[in-house]
Protein backbone atom coordinates (compact mmCIF):
# COMPACT_ATOMS: atom_id res chain seq x y z
CA UNK A 1 0.00 0.00 0.00
CA UNK A 2 1.28 3.49 -0.88
CA UNK A 3 1.09 5.15 2.36
CA UNK A 4 2.95 2.10 4.00
CA UNK A 5 5.78 2.23 1.90
CA UNK A 6 6.03 6.42 2.17
CA UNK A 7 5.95 5.41 6.01
CA UNK A 8 8.39 3.18 6.07
CA UNK A 9 10.88 5.05 3.49
CA UNK A 10 10.27 7.51 6.02
CA UNK A 11 10.59 6.69 9.63
CA UNK A 12 11.47 2.56 9.41
CA UNK A 13 9.41 1.89 12.02
CA UNK A 14 7.53 -1.28 12.24
CA UNK A 15 5.08 -0.33 14.91
CA UNK A 16 3.71 2.59 12.73
CA UNK A 17 3.41 0.73 9.85
CA UNK A 18 1.18 -1.74 11.67
CA UNK A 19 -1.01 0.71 13.04
CA UNK A 20 -1.70 2.22 9.30
CA UNK A 21 -2.52 -1.29 7.66
CA UNK A 22 -4.58 -2.24 11.07
CA UNK A 23 -6.72 1.13 9.95
CA UNK A 24 -6.92 -0.11 6.63
CA UNK A 25 -8.44 -3.56 7.56
CA UNK A 26 -10.70 -2.20 10.11
CA UNK A 27 -11.55 0.10 7.44
CA UNK A 28 -13.20 -2.85 5.54
CA UNK A 29 -14.88 -4.10 8.44
CA UNK A 30 -16.40 -1.42 9.06
CA UNK A 31 -17.41 -0.64 5.93
CA UNK A 32 -19.47 -4.09 5.60
CA UNK A 33 -22.96 -2.98 5.80
CA UNK A 34 -22.39 -0.42 2.45
CA UNK A 35 -22.04 -3.85 0.36
CA UNK A 36 -24.29 -6.95 2.70
CA UNK A 37 -27.58 -7.14 1.32
CA UNK A 38 -28.83 -8.21 5.23
CA UNK A 39 -27.06 -9.13 8.46
CA UNK A 40 -26.43 -12.44 8.14
CA UNK A 41 -23.99 -11.64 5.03
CA UNK A 42 -22.53 -9.32 7.05
CA UNK A 43 -21.35 -11.16 9.28
CA UNK A 44 -20.13 -13.83 6.97
CA UNK A 45 -18.26 -10.98 5.66
CA UNK A 46 -16.84 -9.97 8.28
CA UNK A 47 -15.42 -13.50 8.99
CA UNK A 48 -14.15 -13.54 5.68
CA UNK A 49 -12.30 -10.27 5.88
CA UNK A 50 -10.80 -11.89 9.25
CA UNK A 51 -10.11 -14.83 7.94
CA UNK A 52 -8.75 -14.95 4.38
CA UNK A 53 -5.41 -13.42 5.24
CA UNK A 54 -4.29 -16.36 6.16
CA UNK A 55 -5.41 -18.54 3.41
CA UNK A 56 -3.66 -15.98 0.95
CA UNK A 57 -2.14 -18.00 -2.16
CA UNK A 58 -3.39 -21.04 -1.64
CA UNK A 59 -6.77 -23.06 -3.39
CA UNK A 60 -9.55 -22.78 -1.31
CA UNK A 61 -12.80 -24.55 -1.36
CA UNK A 62 -16.08 -22.37 -0.81
CA UNK A 63 -18.28 -25.23 1.51
CA UNK A 64 -16.66 -25.09 5.08
CA UNK A 65 -14.03 -22.09 4.17
CA UNK A 66 -11.85 -21.75 7.28
CA UNK A 67 -13.13 -24.26 8.75
CA UNK A 68 -16.38 -22.68 9.43
CA UNK A 69 -20.37 -24.19 8.81
CA UNK A 70 -21.32 -22.01 6.14
CA UNK A 71 -22.03 -23.46 3.18
CA UNK A 72 -20.58 -22.95 -0.62
CA UNK A 73 -23.13 -20.54 -1.68
CA UNK A 74 -23.36 -18.25 1.38
CA UNK A 75 -19.19 -18.10 0.89
CA UNK A 76 -19.25 -17.59 -2.52
CA UNK A 77 -21.55 -14.52 -2.77
CA UNK A 78 -19.19 -13.08 0.47
CA UNK A 79 -15.88 -13.49 -1.80
CA UNK A 80 -17.21 -12.11 -4.76
CA UNK A 81 -18.82 -9.25 -3.12
CA UNK A 82 -15.18 -8.50 -1.35
CA UNK A 83 -13.64 -8.80 -5.06
CA UNK A 84 -15.73 -5.99 -6.01
CA UNK A 85 -13.82 -4.09 -2.92
CA UNK A 86 -10.50 -5.06 -4.56
CA UNK A 87 -9.68 -6.37 -0.77
CA UNK A 88 -8.94 -9.78 -2.91
CA UNK A 89 -9.29 -11.84 -6.28
CA UNK A 90 -10.26 -15.73 -7.14
CA UNK A 91 -7.98 -16.63 -9.48
CA UNK A 92 -9.38 -19.77 -11.46
CA UNK A 93 -7.23 -22.05 -13.18
CA UNK A 94 -7.57 -23.32 -17.17
CA UNK A 95 -6.07 -27.00 -18.28
CA UNK A 96 -5.40 -25.25 -21.73
CA UNK A 97 -1.94 -24.55 -23.20
CA UNK A 98 -3.29 -22.32 -26.06
CA UNK A 99 -4.96 -18.65 -25.84
CA UNK A 100 -7.20 -17.83 -24.92
CA UNK A 101 -6.35 -19.05 -21.65
CA UNK A 102 -9.75 -20.10 -20.69
CA UNK A 103 -10.95 -20.17 -16.48
CA UNK A 104 -12.24 -23.42 -15.48
CA UNK A 105 -14.89 -22.29 -12.69
CA UNK A 106 -15.33 -25.66 -11.81
CA UNK A 107 -12.13 -26.06 -10.47
CA UNK A 108 -10.99 -24.57 -7.16
CA UNK A 109 -9.50 -21.35 -7.31
CA UNK A 110 -6.32 -19.52 -5.43
CA UNK A 111 -7.22 -16.99 -3.11
CA UNK A 112 -5.27 -13.76 -3.45
CA UNK A 113 -4.94 -11.09 -1.24
CA UNK A 114 -4.74 -7.29 -2.06
CA UNK A 115 -1.19 -6.50 -0.47
CA UNK A 116 1.20 -8.73 0.80
CA UNK A 117 1.96 -6.52 3.57
CA UNK A 118 -1.23 -6.68 4.49
CA UNK A 119 -0.77 -10.86 4.74
CA UNK A 120 3.00 -10.49 6.24
CA UNK A 121 1.19 -8.59 9.17
CA UNK A 122 -1.62 -10.44 9.82
CA UNK A 123 0.29 -13.65 9.84
CA UNK A 124 2.82 -12.36 12.08
CA UNK A 125 6.12 -12.55 9.99
CA UNK A 126 6.26 -8.74 8.73
CA UNK A 127 9.63 -8.41 11.46
CA UNK A 128 11.57 -11.25 10.05
CA UNK A 129 10.34 -10.73 6.29
CA UNK A 130 11.93 -7.31 6.64
CA UNK A 131 14.78 -8.15 8.68
CA UNK A 132 16.12 -11.18 6.37
CA UNK A 133 18.40 -10.71 3.01
CA UNK A 134 16.73 -13.65 1.56
CA UNK A 135 13.19 -14.50 1.16
CA UNK A 136 13.16 -18.04 1.72
CA UNK A 137 14.26 -17.57 5.08
CA UNK A 138 10.82 -16.69 6.04
CA UNK A 139 7.35 -18.07 4.91
CA UNK A 140 8.34 -20.69 3.07
CA UNK A 141 7.35 -20.54 -0.90
CA UNK A 142 3.91 -18.91 0.33
CA UNK A 143 4.74 -15.71 0.11
CA UNK A 144 7.25 -15.68 -2.77
CA UNK A 145 4.31 -16.80 -5.16
CA UNK A 146 2.14 -14.19 -3.26
CA UNK A 147 4.22 -11.34 -4.23
CA UNK A 148 4.84 -12.42 -7.78
CA UNK A 149 0.90 -12.53 -7.98
CA UNK A 150 0.58 -9.20 -6.67
CA UNK A 151 3.35 -7.63 -9.17
CA UNK A 152 1.89 -9.50 -12.33
CA UNK A 153 -1.51 -8.09 -11.03
CA UNK A 154 -0.08 -4.83 -11.28
CA UNK A 155 0.67 -5.25 -14.77
CA UNK A 156 -2.26 -5.87 -15.95
CA UNK A 157 -3.72 -3.09 -17.44
CA UNK A 158 -6.73 -4.85 -18.83
CA UNK A 159 -9.90 -4.42 -15.65
CA UNK A 160 -11.33 -7.31 -16.95
CA UNK A 161 -8.85 -9.83 -16.35
CA UNK A 162 -7.32 -11.44 -13.26
CA UNK A 163 -4.32 -13.69 -12.78
CA UNK A 164 -4.37 -17.04 -13.93
CA UNK A 165 -2.82 -20.53 -13.19
CA UNK A 166 -2.56 -23.31 -14.68
CA UNK A 167 -3.89 -27.43 -13.47
CA UNK A 168 -3.77 -31.21 -14.77
CA UNK A 169 -5.59 -32.90 -12.43
CA UNK A 170 -5.62 -36.45 -13.24
CA UNK A 171 -4.67 -39.60 -11.03
CA UNK A 172 -1.35 -40.27 -10.48
CA UNK A 173 -0.61 -37.06 -12.95
CA UNK A 174 -1.16 -33.65 -11.33
CA UNK A 175 0.74 -31.15 -12.21
CA UNK A 176 -0.04 -27.20 -11.59
CA UNK A 177 2.21 -24.05 -12.74
CA UNK A 178 1.82 -20.99 -10.79
CA UNK A 179 0.59 -18.64 -12.97
CA UNK A 180 0.29 -18.25 -16.87
CA UNK A 181 1.31 -14.60 -18.51
CA UNK A 182 0.11 -13.89 -22.22
CA UNK A 183 2.64 -12.33 -24.06
CA UNK A 184 1.78 -11.33 -28.00
CA UNK A 185 0.63 -14.94 -28.85
CA UNK A 186 2.43 -16.87 -26.50
CA UNK A 187 0.67 -18.34 -23.00
CA UNK A 188 3.79 -18.38 -20.90
CA UNK A 189 4.24 -20.68 -17.96
CA UNK A 190 5.68 -19.23 -14.23
CA UNK A 191 6.95 -21.13 -11.82
CA UNK A 192 7.87 -19.45 -8.63
CA UNK A 193 10.81 -20.92 -6.43
CA UNK A 194 11.62 -19.35 -2.91
CA UNK A 195 15.24 -20.32 -3.28
CA UNK A 196 17.69 -20.52 -6.11
CA UNK A 197 17.32 -23.69 -6.92
CA UNK A 198 14.04 -26.24 -7.32
CA UNK A 199 12.01 -28.25 -9.41
CA UNK A 200 10.28 -28.02 -12.52
CA UNK A 201 8.33 -30.98 -13.32
CA UNK A 202 5.24 -28.54 -13.54
CA UNK A 203 6.27 -26.49 -15.84
CA UNK A 204 8.22 -29.04 -17.89
CA UNK A 205 4.45 -30.52 -18.33
CA UNK A 206 3.29 -27.36 -19.15
CA UNK A 207 5.70 -26.84 -22.25
CA UNK A 208 5.57 -30.80 -23.31
CA UNK A 209 1.60 -29.87 -24.30
CA UNK A 210 2.45 -25.77 -25.56
CA UNK A 211 2.46 -24.65 -28.56
CA UNK A 212 5.93 -22.68 -28.00
CA UNK A 213 9.24 -23.30 -26.04
CA UNK A 214 8.90 -20.87 -23.49
CA UNK A 215 9.04 -20.40 -19.76
CA UNK A 216 9.57 -18.37 -16.63
CA UNK A 217 11.36 -19.19 -13.29
CA UNK A 218 10.97 -16.57 -10.87
CA UNK A 219 13.69 -17.32 -8.66
CA UNK A 220 16.19 -15.51 -5.81
CA UNK A 221 19.33 -16.44 -8.46
CA UNK A 222 20.90 -14.16 -11.17
CA UNK A 223 19.08 -13.31 -13.94
CA UNK A 224 20.28 -15.61 -16.97
CA UNK A 225 18.19 -17.20 -19.97
CA UNK A 226 19.30 -21.11 -21.03
CA UNK A 227 18.09 -24.17 -23.15
CA UNK A 228 17.07 -26.97 -21.14
CA UNK A 229 14.87 -30.25 -22.22
CA UNK A 230 11.45 -31.81 -20.33
CA UNK A 231 11.48 -35.10 -18.88
CA UNK A 232 9.90 -36.06 -22.39
CA UNK A 233 13.00 -34.43 -23.98
CA UNK A 234 11.25 -31.79 -25.49
CA UNK A 235 13.89 -28.61 -25.74
CA UNK A 236 13.14 -25.10 -24.41
CA UNK A 237 13.88 -21.69 -23.30
CA UNK A 238 13.95 -20.88 -19.94
CA UNK A 239 14.24 -17.53 -18.45
CA UNK A 240 15.19 -17.21 -15.25
CA UNK A 241 13.96 -13.53 -13.29
CA UNK A 242 15.07 -12.51 -9.91
CA UNK A 243 12.24 -11.19 -7.73
CA UNK A 244 13.70 -8.04 -8.04
CA UNK A 245 12.70 -7.66 -11.70
CA UNK A 246 9.27 -8.90 -12.00
CA UNK A 247 8.15 -6.10 -13.19
CA UNK A 248 10.15 -5.77 -15.80
CA UNK A 249 8.72 -9.78 -17.34
CA UNK A 250 8.05 -8.93 -20.41
CA UNK A 251 10.83 -7.13 -21.28
CA UNK A 252 13.07 -10.22 -20.55
CA UNK A 253 10.71 -12.51 -22.22
CA UNK A 254 11.06 -10.39 -25.24
CA UNK A 255 14.59 -10.61 -25.38
CA UNK A 256 14.57 -14.39 -24.46
CA UNK A 257 12.11 -14.90 -27.80
CA UNK A 258 14.08 -12.29 -29.74
CA UNK A 259 17.22 -14.04 -28.76
CA UNK A 260 15.95 -17.71 -29.64
CA UNK A 261 13.98 -16.82 -33.13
Amino acid sequence: MPEVVESYSKYQDLVRISKIQEYLITTYLDDVEKYAKNDKQAIIIRFLISNSIKYAGERIKFEGFGESNYRSKEIGEGLRILEKTFLLSLNYPTTSAHIPATENFRKSPKLQFLDTGIVNKFAGVQASVLSNDYIEDVYSGKIAEHIVGQELSALNKNVLSKNIFWVREKKQSNAEVDYLLQHKEFLIPIEVKAGKVGRLRSLMAYIDIAPHIYAVRVYSGKLSIEKTKTLNNKEFILLNLPFYLISKIHHYIEKMIADNI
